[in-house]
Parts: structure tokens; sequence; C-alpha cells
């Protein structure tokens, strides 16, 4: 027999746990009625919950997920005290514009990985965007303000459902909060590579250091203070060294557990240098056999120069000379001695050719 859960008991269960995230994704569904302890969370929009709140249409599956996954845990942000005045909204959210960075230069990797689709396209300008400490502060008042917002409609909920209008509204301020989080994030991606280039990599791969400082990067945005006067890379720059020395730990404790490390030059196929070799090996083969038997009607001076220069005929136990050395064998210059050899080599390659295209010689003449 099951035991009802007193609120001694409720109390006990940890915040966070599975029971209680099972308990949050049920109050993720959106009540059909609105909330009658629901009231406006901002002191400007008192006693205006209009007919076309209550008229909003009904959340996508995947806005109710999605909802619920905002509704598991309870929403952080760096409070402020410009947040708590009466016209924050308009103050905060009516602060001028930070023009946004262009982020199409940043492709560590996979520029070398894909090849280029179109090869005619427009090249891209990679327009980075310093920021001042004050165009910082006020990204970041935007950001922990919607946050904010997003906190106080999720303590009016409390455990009971949310209805359309509170649903819609969190979803709205989340997508505010979540647009100035990635403009912080992409204004300060160039962190992450200044970082990654000071970091000497021994057996790991650039690419995963690159994902650890992004990572780190994300959750510095979400922690960082604008209010206590610091620059967001002094912060930002130390958590993300921190990281790249966590993942190197983990790394080297992944490495000393499994010894077989994957290793990229074992999957990679040897087909073309074995083909590679094997040719060579081929044609050293043939070049020899004319040298041996004189097909290529050599005379005694053009087998010496390329037998001393090359190794291959009569004198081939010998070690291959210089030009000079050749010509002080045979008693010329080592300019007369270069065109004594490409004269050889033109009449090597020239019987080479000829076996391998036998059909030119059977060709009859033209009348």
């Amino acid at each position: 027999m099951t035991m009802p859960q007193t609120r001694e008991t409720r109390s006990m269960i940890g915040r966070n746990s599975p029971l209680d995230r099972v308990r949050s994704r049920a109050r993720a569904a959106v009540s059909a009625l609105p909330n009658s302890r629901s009231k406006p969370s901002d002191g400007t929009r008192a006693g205006r919950r209009s007919s076309s709140e209550r008229d909003l249409r009904k959340l996508s599956r995947r806005e109710e997920h999605f909802l619920g996954r905002l509704l598991e845990k309870e929403i952080d942000f760096t409070d402020a005290n410009a947040f708590h005045q009466d016209d924050a909204e308009t103050t905060i959210l009516g602060l001028e514009d930070v023009e946004r960075p262009d982020v199409s230069w940043y492709r560590p990797l996979m520029e070398d990985l894909i090849p280029a689709r179109d090869r005619t396209a427009a090249p891209r300008s990679g327009k980075s965007v310093l920021l001042s400490g004050a165009q910082e502060r006020i990204l970041f008042l935007k950001f922990n303000y919607a946050r904010f917002r997003m906190r106080l409609i999720q303590i009016v909920i409390g455990s009971s459902r949310p209805d359309l209008a509170q649903a819609r509204e969190l979803l709205h301020w989340h997508t505010i909060a979540a647009g100035f989080r990635e403009q912080i994030a992409e204004t300060n991606l160039a962190l992450v590579l200044a970082m990654a280039k000071r970091i000497r990599i021994m057996d790991g791969e650039f690419a995963d250091l690159v994902g650890e400082g992004n990572m780190a990067l994300m959750r510095s945005v979400d922690k960082f203070d604008c209010e206590r006067g610091f620059k967001f890379s002094t912060y930002a720059c130390r958590a993300i060294l921190k990281a790249f020395s966590r993942h190197g730990m983990k790394s080297t404790r992944h490495r000393q557990r499994f010894i077989t490390d994957f290793d990229p030059a074992f999957e990679r196929s040897n087909h073309l240098e074995t083909r590679r070799a094997e040719f060579i090996a081929d044609s050293a083969a043939e070049v020899r056999h004319l040298m041996d038997t004189n097909e290529a009607d050599l005379t005694s001076v053009e087998q010496t120069v390329i037998g001393h220069r090359f190794g291959i005929g009569c004198p081939s136990q010998a070690p291959t000379l210089t030009l000079e050395q050749v010509g002080q064998i045979i008693g010329v210059t080592k300019e007369r001695v270069r065109q004594i050899q490409n004269k050889a080599l033109e009449k090597l390659r020239s019987t080479i050719e000829e076996f391998q295209n036998p059909k030119e010689l059977n060709r009859p003449l033209d009348n």
C-alpha cells in the first residue's frame, strides 16, 4: 500500500531530483483558464490584461516541450539595482543598440575539411566589433533583465500550471535573453582561439579544445556580473584557461585508462602510396632493362653518363656522381655532361613511349 506524500515527505525530495523534474514537466502544461494567482510582473502593466492576451493562439508541441524545459529548474540571473525601478523595462531596453559582429570568419577547422562549394562567392568581410566597457554593460543589463523577468514569471506561476498569457510571456523573454546571450558570445569568439593558441597540445585535437573553450565562454556569459566594473574578457579568459586545464587532465586520465587510443593514421588507407611505390619500382626496372639491352641506341658516352649519374647500367655499382665529377671522368665540362644526360634521357623516354603505344608503330602511312 502506497502511503500518501505529506508536506514533510515532499520537503525531503531534493530540488532538481528526477521526481522534481517530473513534477516540473507536469506543471508545464498550459492551463485553459487564466491563472488566478497570476499578476503583472512589472508595475507599469498593472491591471492591463487585455482580451487579446486571453485569446492567444495555443502553443505548439515544440513550444510546450521547450516551456517544460524552462520550468524544470530555477532560472538564474545576475541581479542589479536597475531591475527594481518602476520604469526598468523602458529604461534598460531603451538603451542604445550595440552593433552585432560578423562571425562568418569563425571556421577554425571546417574550412579545411569541407571543400568550398562556390568558388565565385563574394569574399566575407569578417568584420569584428571591439566593445567598450559601457557597451558590454548595456548588453549584460539587457540579458540579465530578460532573465530577471523570466524568474518573476516563474515565481508567480509557482507550483500551478501557467496560463497561455504567462507561457507566451515567458517564451518572449527567453527569446530576448537568448538573443543577447548569442550576441555577447559571438562578440568574444576570438578569445577562445586566442587562448587555444597559447596552449600546447601534445596528443589532443584542436577542435576538442575549441569546443571546450566555447562551452566555457557560454558559462562565463551566464555568470558574469557587469556591476563590478571589470571587462568581460578579464573574467572569460581565466574561465577558458581553466576549462582547457580540466580538458587536459581528463584526456590524460583517458589515455592512462585506455592505452590504445584512437589514431587517425590507422584509419587512413595507404593504397595510393603503395600503388605509387609499385609504379616507381616497375619504371626503374624497365629503364634498367633498356640500359642493359641498349634498346634505346645510347652511345658509350651516354651510357657512362647515365650510369654514373643515376647508378643504372654498367657502372651501376659505383655511387652516383655530380655533373662536375662525371665531367672530370670523361674529360668535358659539367654543362656538356648536362647536355649528354638530357639527350640520353630523351632517347629512353621515347623508347618507353613506343613500347607503351605499339599501335602507333603499326599504323599505315597516309597516302
